[in-house]
């Protein structure tokens, strides 16, 4: 209870009215002193007319006029001449006086406070202006305790009177927050507890009907997420759908593949010149098939084998790609040019650096082809103390605005027209395998660059 949004509500809102009450309960005490005070002087005027109608009044009355009036003297100043009218024994010495003509409100406040603490009975002096203009100044003596009680009660009843207000207001806004807070926010909770249950489920996507401005927000935001996940559990299994079935078919590729590598070992025995020049190219070209066909497997249970690393000469493995690009490449104007200083060699996996470069190479083949215009695509490679660098450009028509926006990412729009975005997502993979980065330095109208990086020592930072 206390713990709940109501609960804490209720607790507040008593908390503050009794506050503000204490607020309003300092001034009211001051004004009741004064009316206190005032009626004292107000009922002493009176029994002092008593005395002014008639001389000549025995003891006795005079003690009862002041006993009535609640003092223990009453002075009347008129015409200038000060009039001691009625009177009787004080008990104890004058302690203070109080001028009640014109008081400022901090000094009545003030007054009332230290009357309040002041647990002595005293005998005070007040002052003030006589009503119906009976003379310009009375003043009289009296005692503070029964000053004190009064205030004190009329306190008690002013802070019990208060009490009663918080707690009905408390009770109001306790309803209040219940229907228009609480019951709405348990509908949000018990919305999203229904959502997770079963996130693919549309049906349970919040639908916004709060009338208060930031519930609905809230509603509405839920609403956004609720429909973006939906939608992306809905791709994700469409997408681990499509890995089993490519897993499926690599699998039976790779059996496929196998068996056609055994019948190019037979082929290498022929003594056809043009066979003998082919058949190496053929044998690593169904070799790497059936590396991609592992790999792809591999990919599919997010399971890259962990790189070979060994020093393999960098210029082998780019002339290779060249070569097997420009066979792809046919009769159309492309040339490829490389500049790999002579016996560079890097620290890598040889055949996954093959795949990294051969995709990046045949991404910017097919794009320039595609445009049906002269391309080239030039490789080339530096290092410095701290990594390798090999630098792919052409001249091609740059990415398209898809492959830029999810680079990297499987099955988010390839780095070609019709294009998975596997290859360029399993480069990444393998690089960052090297402890090294796979970067788009540049891609507009003019071509394309990308940077690989492979460190020498570590992980680069």
């Amino acid at each position: 209870m206390l713990n709940s949004l109501s609960g804490r509500f209720l607790i507040l809102t008593t908390i503050f009215v009794m506050l503000a009450e204490v607020l309003i309960f300092v001034p009211s005490v001051a004004r009741f002193r004064e009316d206190y005070l005032l009626l004292r002087l107000e009922r002493a005027q009176i029994a002092s007319l008593a005395l002014l109608a008639d001389d000549m009044i025995d003891m006795a009355l005079e003690e009862e006029l002041l006993t009535n009036a609640g003092v223990f003297n009453v002075v009347l100043r008129r015409d200038e001449v000060r009039q001691l009218v009625l009177s009787s024994p004080i008990p104890a010495p004058i302690d203070d006086t109080f001028d009640m003509r014109d008081p400022g409100a901090f000094t009545l406040i003030g007054d009332a406070m230290m009357r309040l603490w002041d647990t002595e009975d005293r005998i005070i002096r007040v002052i003030g202006n006589p009503v119906q203009d009976g003379g310009l100044l009375i003043e009289v003596t009296m005692e503070t305790a029964p000053l004190r009680a009064a205030m004190i009660e009329y306190g008690i009843n002013i802070l019990m009177l208060s009490a009663v207000i918080s707690i009905f207001t408390a009770i109001l806004l306790f309803g209040a927050v219940q229907i228009f807070l609480v019951k709405p926010i348990k509908g949000v909770v018990n919305h999203m507890q229904s959502y997770a249950a079963a996130p693919e489920d549309a049906h349970r996507i919040i639908t916004p009907s709060a009338g208060v401005t930031e519930l609905r927000e809230a509603e509405e935001a839920l609403l956004s997420l609720q429909t973006q996940l939906t939608g992306a559990l809905k791709q994700k299994e469409r997408l681990a759908q499509l890995g089993g079935a490519v897993s499926k078919i690599s699998h039976d590729l790779r059996n496929i593949l196998t068996s056609a590598q055994l019948f190019t070992d037979r082929i290498e025995g022929s003594d056809d010149p043009l066979v003998k020049r082919m058949a190496p190219k053929l044998v690593g070209s169904i070799t790497r098939a059936v590396n991609l066909c592992e790999s792809t497997l591999a990919f599919g249970r997010a399971e890259e084998p962990p790189p070979a690393l060994a020093r393999v000469g960098l210029a082998a493995i780019v002339a290779d790609v060249i070569d097997s690009e420009r066979l792809a490449a046919g009769d159309h104007d492309l040339s490829f040019s490389e500049d790999i200083p002579a016996g560079l060699t890097v620290r890598a996996d040889g055949e996954q650096l093959y795949r990294v470069i051969s995709n990046l190479v045949r991404n910017a083949r097919q794009a320039i082809i595609a445009t049906g215009k002269p391309g080239e695509i030039c490789i080339q490679a530096e290092e410095d103390d701290a990594a390798w660098w090999i630098y792919l450009t052409d001249t091609g028509p740059g990415l398209p605005k898809k492959a830029r926006d999810h680079i990297f990412k499987p099955f988010q729009g390839g780095a070609t027209k019709g294009g998975s975005g596997l290859g360029l997502a399993i480069a990444a993979d393998l690089i960052r395998g090297h402890g090294g980065r796979l970067e788009l330095r540049r891609t507009d109208e003019t071509g394309t660059e990308f940077a690989i990086s492979l460190p020498k020592d570590g992980t680069l930072s």
